[in-house]
């Protein structure tokens, strides 16, 4: 049987035309026409109503504004290390465990040691004297590496100088080999006239400080030849750091002491050497003025040599500091580098070391901050 589709006559071709589409043709079923859905006339656009804001409209004074409620809280810790960093790495957070924990605080702490040296300015060149009348306090070796950790975490601009009476160790104990130092610049200070001229008296460091000490006989220093040397320094670098000599009473020191902004005291804990800082202190509590302001703001550098300390010997040491008001106070642990007694390498100091030097350090800008002026 033939099926034959019924032909459209009433109307237009285009309307014909336009209708094909509603026809649905089944398989063996007569074709069945299927009226297309009307659709309404589109709807004139609506303007959105307004957002209203519905909390409290205060007004602050700036002085009224809380900075910590509007900042953005530090995420918790998770775990990095060991069987907890796995968890973590898995998806599985964890805190840290109490290693990882002090590691990341000390991380922390050492961040902000080094915030502190680097972005403190002055407007004029600094000094710290390193001083203690009692000689193998390791003076010249706090010099070299707290003048080197200021230099490597400021990138430069830090000269180390020598300014003991007589010829000290400062150029045996520091980086190269330089053929001009100390008695030299003291004879050629007044031509001196850049730079350049300057840093060949120099020996350069790889934390990238300067040294200039003795590289042969001089002429015994006084305190002509330390203000000629401060003077020319202080034109090319920001901060000076003074390796002293043993005689607190010798022009050369008085120099020393009157062109200095901090005092450090490197101490071993041992009575003599912590009794001869205490007199030390006395003697410049007593000149007043300068001095007494040092003496009132030093910092005490107590240093470890790896040989054995008395705990009595150790609480006598505190009693004589806290005597003389001494609160700024630093452990700087014992280094196999500098028990070495050679030449030294900031890099070649222990972590442990590095990062108690860096606190030191830290203390010394931030005392150069109240009293340089």
């Amino acid at each position: 049987m033939t099926t034959t589709t019924p032909t459209r006559t009433d109307g237009p071709a285009f309307a014909g035309a336009a209708r094909a589409a509603s026809y649905v043709e089944g398989r063996d079923a007569p074709a069945v026409a299927v009226a297309a859905p009307s659709i309404p006339p589109a709807a004139p656009p609506v303007e959105p109503e307004p957002i209203l804001d519905t909390s409290p409209s205060v007004e602050l004074e700036h002085d009224d504004v809380d900075l910590g409620a509007l900042s953005v809280a530090a995420p918790p810790r998770t775990a990095q290390k060991g069987l907890r960093g796995l968890l973590t790495k898995v998806g599985v957070k964890v805190p840290p465990g109490a290693a990882e924990t002090a590691a990341i605080e000390a991380g922390e702490q050492l961040a902000g040691f080094e915030e502190t040296i680097r972005q403190a300015t002055w407007t004029r060149a600094v000094s710290v004297l390193v001083a203690n009348p009692k000689g193998g306090v390791g003076k010249t070796p706090t010099s070299l590496m707290l003048g080197g950790t200021i230099a490597a975490i400021r990138g430069g601009s830090v000269c180390i100088i020598e300014v003991s009476d007589d010829p000290g160790a400062l150029t045996f104990r520091s980086e190269g080999s330089p053929n001009r130092g100390l008695g030299e610049l003291v004879a050629d200070a007044e031509q001196i006239r850049s730079a350049g001229q300057l840093a060949g008296y120099t020996a350069p460091q790889s934390s990238f400080a300067a040294v200039i000490g003795s590289v042969g006989w001089r002429p015994r220093l006084d305190d002509t030849a330390v203000n000629s040397v401060v003077k020319v320094v202080d034109d090319y670098y920001a901060v000076r750091v003074m390796d002293s000599g043993n005689q607190p009473s010798s022009p050369a020191f008085g120099a020393a002491v009157m062109s200095a902004d901090v005092l450090v005291v490197p101490i071993f804990d041992a009575g003599d050497a912590a009794l001869e800082a205490a007199q030390l202190l006395e003697g410049l509590k007593a000149a007043g003025g300068r001095a007494g302001e040092l003496a009132a703001n030093a910092i005490v550098l107590r240093l470890h040599d790896g040989r054995p300390e008395h705990p009595q010997v150790v609480a006598r040491v505190d009693r004589i500091l806290s005597s003389h008001g001494i609160t700024h106070q630093h452990s700087i642990p014992f280094d196999a580098h500098i028990a070495e007694r050679g030449q030294l390498t900031l890099a070649k100091l222990a972590p442990i070391t590095r990062h108690a030097l860096t606190g030191a350090a830290a203390d010394v800008v931030r005392t150069l901050q109240n009293t340089a002026r």
